[in-house]
């Protein structure tokens, strides 16, 4: 499994945009709306959005933050562009959850910067291992959740998935 520092080193030279790019965590208090609607508009252009994703996204602050999650938003120009989420589910292991991208800010490298930020800070606090449910029709999501080293595993070796669409089923040991 290739290093975070390969995997950094590894991705393209940013472009002029990408100096303008920043990542921050998303703290109580904070309005949440972005995150929202980032997930909204990628959940409802490929699924629906379950019932779990409206109490998620409806609640980000007591239904991760205040349970000793985190989330991270990925800024361009002042604007938040992309956003993803860990979410404690007990004895170190987090779900990788509602991660997105602005359609208009896709194919530059964004997803990644926000998967590898979230996988480093995965390892700040100590966590043991990351999983995520995604979907077949997401191609560009599962290639590049293997390409830093997420491996397909049964659905039954993770904690239960509350998402129909979720046919991917993916861990990182840390």
């Amino acid at each position: 499994m290739p290093s975070l520092e390969d995997l950094q080193l590894s991705t393209p030279d940013p472009s002029p945009a990408d100096a303008t790019v920043s990542i921050r965590g998303l703290q109580s208090g904070d309005d949440a709306t972005a995150f929202r609607t980032l997930n909204e508009e990628w959940i409802t252009q490929f699924f629906v959005l379950e019932a779990k994703d409206r109490e998620v996204l409806g609640d980000p602050e007591n239904t991760i933050l205040r349970k000793g999650g985190h989330i991270y938003m990925l800024e361009q120009e002042g604007e938040s562009v992309g956003c993803v989420a860990l979410i404690p589910m007990g004895d170190g292991v987090y779900e990788l959850s509602k991660m997105a991208v602005m359609p208009r800010w896709q194919g530059r490298g964004f997803g990644r910067k926000l998967l590898l930020h979230a996988i480093a800070q995965a390892r700040a606090i100590g966590a043991r291992s990351l999983f995520l449910g995604s979907g077949k029709k997401l191609k560009s999501a599962v290639h590049l959740y293997e390409s830093v080293g997420f491996r397909h595993v049964p659905p039954e070796k993770l904690p239960p998935m509350p998402y129909t669409r979720a046919d991917v089923f993916m861990e990182f040991p840390l």
